[in-house]
């Protein structure tokens, strides 16, 4: 009888503890959303910067950095509903032997049947000087044909987080039996 009731206290007690976390917990609040001050945040007075690069977009080659991974369908001319992943190099000048700033990773799909217009979604991951390990993303609508392309800055990290702004692209290049493309960005970009 000794053992009986031994082992039954045993067992209450072990249930009692597996039991007791969780009603603490369950006594927290949980906010869906709440406001923070900024200071807690260490954020810095806000600053406008510009960025002018070369984004260099190679589909062939030993090492393409723009390779599609969802092909067309044949009876959309224009190319509607490609799908590329880029990891293309981001230099300093329009050669792509000039100084490497930055990678673009991401992917740009085509997005309109009437015209080429892409889905640009990327990442600009820099490498280089003040910036280095910090990023800027943009995510916008690219009608590849017009002289000057305007999309959105929706974020950024590392030193540029909370960034938010505009960024330009103008064709430096483009090699129509290729598909292979040197672009010019501007970026506009508010930031702490």
């Amino acid at each position: 009888m000794a053992s009986t009731i031994s082992a039954f206290n045993i067992s209450t007690i072990a249930i009692l503890i597996f039991f007791m976390p969780i009603h603490v917990t369950c006594k927290q609040k949980h906010e869906f959303v709440k406001e923070i001050n900024k200071e807690a945040l260490e954020l810095r007075e806000e600053k406008l910067s510009h960025f002018r690069f070369f984004w260099h977009d190679i589909g062939t080659g030993i090492h393409p950095t723009s390779v599609t991974v969802v092909k067309p369908l044949p009876k959309f001319r224009n190319g509607f509903g490609f799908v590329n992943m880029i990891d293309n190099p981001v230099t300093i000048e329009s050669e792509l032997s000039s100084k490497l700033v930055a990678r673009a990773q991401g992917f740009y799909a085509s997005a309109s049947q009437a015209e080429l217009a892409l889905l640009m979604i990327m990442n600009f991951v820099f490498v280089e000087g003040k910036y280095n390990g910090s990023t800027i993303t943009l995510l916008g609508r690219n009608p590849v044909f017009h002289k000057v392309r305007e999309m959105p800055v929706i974020g950024g990290s590392g030193l540029l987080r909370f960034a938010r702004g505009y960024a330009q692209a103008r064709t430096h290049s483009f090699n129509l039996k290729t598909g292979e493309a040197t672009v010019e960005y501007n970026i506009n970009v508010m930031h702490y």
